[in-house]
């Protein structure tokens, strides 16, 4: 591949990312917007049931396993034991939390996320982490695009599927975007594929 090929491949990569986030702002600043209503009650409502602060921060991996710092309303209390120590997550759950977990309200301050470029709408969903020394070689490439608010694997059943599952369905969307910027780039370039030859245009 010569000088000239990696710098067109370069900008084409850069296109497709700056298309993305530009999609990706397009969705997430009107929904602070319409939802800022919503995002003001819920945070009053955990600030009066749970307590303070209202926000769950969390270090995250995001793009190429680079941590950064996850929003999410807070959903559990802050209950210890006789000895300070933090009680089992499922006795410090509160009904209010339960019930933001299941309708995902506990995730939109994630939009802020993705407005930072942390984020992107739709990608892998961000781990911890500690699990990025247990993926192998093809898991870990759920990591070569943003992490999503909601992804493939969500989609596609949640909770109901396996963890290798999930993987899969992340990697599958992983290299479909790839697909798509091959595409992309193929059209710019004015290529028509035609079996196994190349026409240029």
């Amino acid at each position: 591949m010569g000088k000239w090929d990696v710098l067109q491949r370069y900008q084409y990569i850069m296109t497709f990312q700056l298309e993305k986030r530009l999609f990706d702002l397009a969705i997430a600043v009107p929904s602070v917007i319409v939802l800022s209503p919503v995002l003001v009650l819920i945070g009053i409502l955990v600030r009066l049931k749970i307590g303070s602060p209202v926000l769950f921060r969390q270090t995250r991996p995001g793009l190429h396993g680079n941590p950064f710092t996850i929003y999410k309303f807070r959903t559990m209390a802050d209950k210890r034991d006789e000895n300070g120590n933090l009680l089992p997550d499922s006795e410090r759950l509160t009904r209010l939390g339960r019930f933001l977990r299941m309708t995902s309200m506990d995730e939109l301050p994630e939009f802020f996320n993705v407005i930072k470029g942390d984020m992107s709408i739709v990608g892998p969903r961000p781990l911890l982490m500690q699990y990025l020394d247990r993926y192998t070689p093809e898991q870990a490439r759920r990591h070569e695009v943003r992490p999503g608010i909601t992804g493939w694997a969500q989609v596609n059943g949640r909770n109901a599927i396996s963890w290798e599952e999930k993987f899969e369905l992340d990697v599958w969307y992983v290299d479909k975007m790839a697909a798509k910027r091959r595409k992309k780039r193929k059209k710019k370039k004015g290529i028509i594929s035609h079996g196994h030859t190349d026409i240029f245009i």
